[in-house]
């Protein structure tokens, strides 16, 4: 199965870039901070899954405050720098390099084998979204995370 998944993945990626669904790109809240809100793409690769790792990897982006927005076995993440922070949390592509108390550092254990896969920048995040979500399979949390954007209040 997870080699199915990962070519397919690969194919949408040959494809070329498409113009991003403007309903994936996050505005800032009114009254909020000026900066944008980012949105990522994690996978927890075969390896991890076997492991049973998923819920230590969700574990973690929870603890630094990032917001689920999108699940399929993948994960769509949403907070302010989400993506330079998920690559910092996830550790080096090389398992032998990844710093203790990362995913990679603590759960890799070969780079063929490295647990996990996020996006490496926003424009990347922003074309894996699109190629495994519909803007409707993502929540819009609203109110604190009291409410989402697919329920009727």
């Amino acid at each position: 199965m997870g080699g199915l998944f990962w070519r397919s993945a690969l194919r949408g990626l040959r494809r070329g870039p498409r113009a991003p669904d403007p309903s994936l790109l996050v505005r800032p809240s009114s009254g909020g901070p000026s900066w944008t809100r980012e949105r990522t793409l994690v996978a927890v690769k075969p390896d991890g899954v076997q492991r049973r790792l998923v819920g230590d990897v969700i574990q973690r982006f929870e603890r630094r405050g990032f917001t689920l927005v999108g699940m399929k076995m993948l994960q769509v993440w949403e907070g302010y720098n989400v993506v330079r922070a998920s690559r910092a949390m996830i550790g080096h592509t090389d398992s032998a390099e990844a710093a203790p108390g990362t995913i990679r550092g603590d759960f890799s254990v070969h780079i063929s084998r490295n647990v996990i896969h996020a996006s490496d920048s926003v424009e990347g995040a922003q074309r894996e979204i699109q190629l495994w979500f519909q803007s409707s399979e993502l929540v819009s949390w609203a109110d604190g995370g009291q409410h989402s954007s697919i329920h009727s209040a």
